[in-house]
């Protein structure tokens, strides 16, 4: 069946590119008007230079998050068996202080670390897209992964912890250093969008309305997709609305 995923894959991207604007291929500033509204971020093969960098409309220091997203991947290269892939990262110039990965078929947390993470066994991330959103508390400790609508169950992680501000929020990959020193094999290769961050816990009902086409619950106060601004790296495109 592998095989087949792979065809499938380079069919749709083949489609989608041939469609989509191509970004500066150094460094383009973007989304001072509007941001991202029904686009996506494609980046189409792995790379240790394509990334974006976004800015939020708050510092990042937080005791509690809901953080969701929107990912279309390539499985013959994202969902190998000992892979590592970043889908989120938060870092500041002590470090990692808030990374989201699939590894190994699992996805995962981190916060101030790169070593003690919590795992999820979740599905796989797909080809025809996956709503992913995780939430965190300090005064609990309690975290969980959303995919498709579905919770996995809590776990304690991370009590009483603070995540600091002062970082940089970087998609396609994972900073080393403050956002430098990239792996071409922990780079995403597929399509990000919808990322949203809230700076407290979002109740079950909205979570599960993250994946309906318009958005009703409260408008992100950390990081706003539809708003937010942005700088291009590397080798990313825009995906249009007409594939959204």
């Amino acid at each position: 069946m592998a095989p087949v995923i792979s065809i499938t894959y380079r069919a749709i991207l083949q489609e989608i590119v041939s469609s989509v604007s191509i970004l500066d291929p150094e460094t383009s500033i973007c989304g001072q008007n509007g941001g991202l509204t029904d686009k996506g971020l494609l980046f189409p093969k792995p790379s240790a230079n394509s990334f974006v960098k976004l800015t939020a409309l708050k510092p990042l220091n937080l005791e509690a998050f809901t953080l969701c997203m929107r990912l279309f991947v390539n499985p013959a290269v994202v969902n190998q068996g000992n892979r590592e892939t970043i889908l989120f990262a938060y870092c500041t110039t002590e470090g990692d202080e808030l990374n989201v990965w699939q590894e190994k078929g699992k996805i995962s947390l981190y916060l101030r670390s790169s070593r003690d993470g919590v795992f999820y066994d979740v599905q796989p991330l797909s080809i025809f897209g996956t709503d992913l959103c995780v939430t965190w508390e300090s005064r609990t400790g309690l975290t969980a992964f959303w995919v498709d609508g579905r919770r996995s169950a809590p776990q304690v992680y991370r009590k009483n912890h603070k995540i600091l501000s002062g970082g940089a929020v970087i998609l396609g990959q994972d900073p080393d250093s403050f956002v430098g020193k990239f792996d071409e094999n922990q780079s995403f290769v597929g399509e990000i969008s919808d990322v949203n961050m809230w700076d407290y816990l979002l109740t079950d009902d909205q979570i599960k309305n993250f994946n309906e086409k318009v958005w009703v619950g409260p408008e992100p106060n950390v990081l706003n997709w539809n708003t937010v601004q942005y700088e291009v790296n590397g080798n990313v495109r825009e995906v249009p609305e007409k594939y959204k």
